[in-house]
């Protein structure tokens, strides 16, 4: 529910695993960088769209994948996770915002 963060949808009849909880923001660089300077190890997987990855490598243009690239922002998932370390994570985000 916060402004500028898309979060991972699950449609009804689906259940998530949570490998990485993955979330879209605007200025994505710029907060990663606010937010680990809060403290809170986020990370960018998967930063090079598929189409642009040796050896995939294309002239195509997939407008939307280079779009999504440029905004993900892997936030700390792990099984022990505590909900203090979770609203650690949501307040550095907010903030970075």
């Amino acid at each position: 529910g916060v402004d500028g963060v898309k979060t991972p949808t699950v449609l009804p009849g689906n259940e998530h695993v949570w490998h990485q909880y993955v979330v879209r923001v605007a200025e994505r660089d710029r907060v990663h960088d606010d937010v680990r300077a809060y403290g809170v190890g986020v990370q960018i997987h998967y930063p090079t769209p598929i189409h642009k990855a040796t050896p995939f490598a294309t002239d195509q243009v997939f407008p939307n994948t280079e779009l999504v690239a440029g905004e993900i922002l892997s936030l700390p998932m792990f099984p022990g996770i505590t909900r203090d370390q979770q609203e650690q994570v949501v307040d550095a985000l907010v903030k970075a915002l």
